[in-house]
């Protein structure tokens, strides 16, 4: 899978988020300052070719939607960083994050509540 330009994913983050639309639904759901119209449509025809969009032909309008979902995207996306900044190693990239100085009390306890609740889960598969 390809990783997405900014411009890309910021189009992609739209369509996502609105499911599928033509393109004036599409430029609709952008935030203020909208990127030009047919920046946006160039945008989307580059998705399609790199297979993130899909459109379906009503007369002369097309109605987009992504092919590939954003967590499918997101679990890419993370590998490839976890990859390339943190020797391959999801622990390193956690102890990153839980050495952050700036951590909430809350934000930690829900973290580790996720990973007791991953090593359950580990422990139910091996049993």
């Amino acid at each position: 899978m390809k990783e997405l330009t900014k411009a890309e994913e910021q189009v992609m983050q739209v369509i996502w988020k609105i499911g599928q639309g033509f393109a004036n639904e599409i430029m609709a759901a952008f935030p203020e300052p909208k990127p030009a119209y047919n920046t946006v449509l160039t945008t989307i025809k580059i998705l399609e070719a790199k297979g993130f969009v899909k459109h379906e032909t009503f007369c002369r309008f097309h109605r987009y939607q992504a092919v590939i979902s954003k967590e499918e995207y997101s679990k890419h996306f993370l590998g490839s960083v976890v990859e390339r900044y943190f020797n391959n190693s999801y622990l390193d990239l956690v102890s990153a994050f839980a050495k952050k100085e700036n951590f909430k009390l809350e934000e930690l306890e829900a973290l580790k509540k996720l990973i007791d609740e991953a090593i359950h889960n580990e422990k139910n598969k091996q049993a």
